[in-house]
């Protein structure tokens, strides 16, 4: 006698589609989270070595010059004499007033951007700036040492900060977007 063979369809039953599916979004939010990580690692790079490049240039201006450019103690890079020290560290001040880079030496060389974040935003005609940012949108504050003593004192992330031996710090927000002397400084991008 035959026995009769038991017939199966072909294909997934339910529990085994669901468990694809939900494997399939568990890898899926795993390579968001590094994508992720990797963007935030990538923009914070970018924006350390824009922080440094505006160091470097101060440092450069003051080799050349045997002075520190005449804009305050500390400015931001997206207002009035944080442009003009962007200006001055780009040679691009003009004939008008203190010119106080006579050679017009571009000290200054940085990523460009057209927008308001991530880099150095120029004017339409080129002639001036409108300032320079970080990967977040957040501008540059460069502290000076205006009495030339090599130790710069500031406040930052509500402490207070203190630098032998440098002639120029500069920070910013970063990526929780907060000003560092009310809120959490430990993700700021810095160059000390």
């Amino acid at each position: 006698m035959k026995n009769p063979s038991v017939r199966r369809h072909s294909g997934f039953t339910l529990v085994e589609l669901l468990v694809v599916i939900s494997i399939i979004v568990v890898l899926a939010a795993a390579g968001i989270g590094a994508g992720n990580l990797a963007l935030n690692r990538a923009k914070r790079m970018t924006s350390q070595a824009s922080a440094t490049a505006i160091e470097t240039a101060v440092n450069a201006f003051y080799q050349e010059y045997g002075a520190l450019p005449d804009v305050g103690d500390r400015v931001r890079t997206d207002k009035g004499e944080g442009k003009k020290l962007l200006e001055i560290l780009l040679g691009l001040e003009g004939d008008s007033g203190k010119v106080q880079n006579p050679r017009n030496v571009k000290f200054l060389t940085a990523k460009e951007t057209t927008k308001n974040f991530d880099g150095l935003k120029y004017t339409s005609s080129g002639r001036s700036v409108e300032g320079m940012w970080d990967a977040w949108g957040n501008p540059f504050v460069v502290e000076l040492d205006t009495n030339y003593e090599e130790r710069m004192r500031f406040s930052h992330g509500g402490k207070q900060v203190t630098l032998n031996g440098r002639r120029v710090a500069v920070h910013s927000a970063g990526a929780n977007k907060r000003d560092a002397s009310t809120e959490d400084a430990s993700d700021d991008i810095k160059t000390w």
